[in-house]
């Protein structure tokens, strides 16, 4: 893949750039935030769900860390989401239910996501939310405006994202306007830069480990924002290396070491991020039940598809009825295709990834999009095939 190997320098010039002017995390000038988030989570990962008073400790953590995620009332979002009105529903899972609402006194439409009481993410996944979400700011990251932990309600309150989740709008009921190819990889550049940030940027790194289509949301334009760290784990200060962990997440987007050892790293995500990126390109999801048996794990479909360019076609979403550069396509599926390797080692950085896929998504000449890239695509042209024989 000597595509990607050319933008590596690139990606560690920009790399270097930006660590000069981001010192610690959320930008600030100092490191308070990285040594709140290393010792606020030491201590947090000895806790288990408690009575009130250990909750009411971790809210004076939260609040001595000085974060600024705000303490709503249970009452105050009863009134945002009219005492949490089906019609406000916009989503639900295993974690509890995500309601549409209005907060006066910041006069801001809200999400707000009300945890399940008998669910999968307990106290400590939603402590260690606010503070993540708290400590780290970027643009491509969910923006947690507060949270609610009065009496046995677990309740976080999120910027509204008025397009929703990435994999609803890859599963668009017939009728719908798909996604064309560049808001396509505007999404994924973006998805991207999130994970750099949270992988090179904050201090201690932390790995999403729980990195798919559901958790991107889309704003009005369609920028992707990375959500739900209730899963999220700091890794090492130094080195990267495995990180011995139980293993969770979703099947289908695990890594192949992570499913099998419990390790975990940065180039985890980075094969989680190759899934989606192939949800992305193909229109399908991870895993499929509706399918053929032999089409239901994405990954493994596509696996031999990856080793026959001539192929590579079938690879993408037929919603775009061929309206996507042939160059493009390939390039991208090499990309997926580096971050779906086997062995961990062998999958790029994420800040490659980023430099890969800005190239891809970079306007490209109305003229020349999609016309010219079918003749001096990385496709074989027939004409040129029939005219060698």
């Amino acid at each position: 893949m000597s595509w990607l190997s050319c933008c590596r320098s690139d990606a560690h010039h920009r790399n270097v750039a930006c660590k000069k002017k981001t010192v610690g995390v959320g930008g600030n000038n100092n490191n308070n935030n990285g040594k709140s988030l290393r010792s606020f989570m030491h201590t947090l990962s000895l806790k288990t769900d408690g009575g009130k008073q250990k909750i009411d400790e971790e809210i004076q953590k939260i609040r001595k860390a000085k974060v600024s995620a705000r303490i709503f009332t249970f009452r105050e979002l009863v009134v945002a989401t009219d005492n949490f009105n089906p019609d406000c529903l916009i989503g639900e899972g295993g974690f509890g239910r995500v309601y549409q609402g209005y907060i006066e006194s910041i006069d801001q439409v809200v999400a707000v996501k009300q945890l399940d009481r008998n669910g999968l993410q307990g106290s400590r996944e939603f402590f260690s939310e606010v503070l993540m979400l708290s400590l780290v700011q970027h643009s491509n990251l969910v923006n947690l405006i507060g949270y609610c932990a009065d009496g046995d309600q677990r309740i976080l309150v999120y910027e509204y994202m008025p397009n929703g989740s990435l994999d609803h709008l890859l599963d668009l009921p017939p009728g719908q306007q798909p996604l064309d190819w560049n808001t396509r990889m505007k999404i994924a550049v973006g998805a991207a830069k999130g994970l750099e940030y949270l992988h090179d940027f904050a201090d201690p790194p932390i790995i999403f480990r729980d990195f798919k289509a559901s958790n991107i949301l889309l704003d009005a334009n369609f920028n992707p924002k990375l959500s739900d760290f209730g899963l999220a784990k700091l890794g090492p200060t130094e080195g990267k290396e495995h990180v011995s962990t139980r293993v969770m997440g979703t099947y289908g987007y695990c890594a192949p070491e992570y499913a099998m050892t419990g390790k975990l790293t940065v180039k985890s995500d980075v094969y989680s991020f190759g899934v989606v990126f192939l949800e992305i390109i193909s229109g399908r999801r991870a895993i499929d039940l509706e399918r053929p048996t032999e089409e239901q794990n994405l990954v493994a479909w596509a696996e031999p598809l990856f080793k026959d360019r001539q192929k590579f076609e079938l690879m993408v979403d037929p919603l775009l009825k061929g309206n996507y550069p042939i160059k493009g396509l390939c390039q991208a599926l090499a990309v997926a295709a580096m971050c779906l390797q086997e062995e961990a080692e062998s999958r790029p950085l994420i800040a490659d990834v980023v430099t890969a896929i800005e190239f891809l998504a970079r306007p490209k000449d109305s003229e020349n999009n999609y016309e010219d890239s079918q003749r001096s695509g990385c496709l074989h042209d027939k004409s040129a095939r029939e005219e060698s024989e």
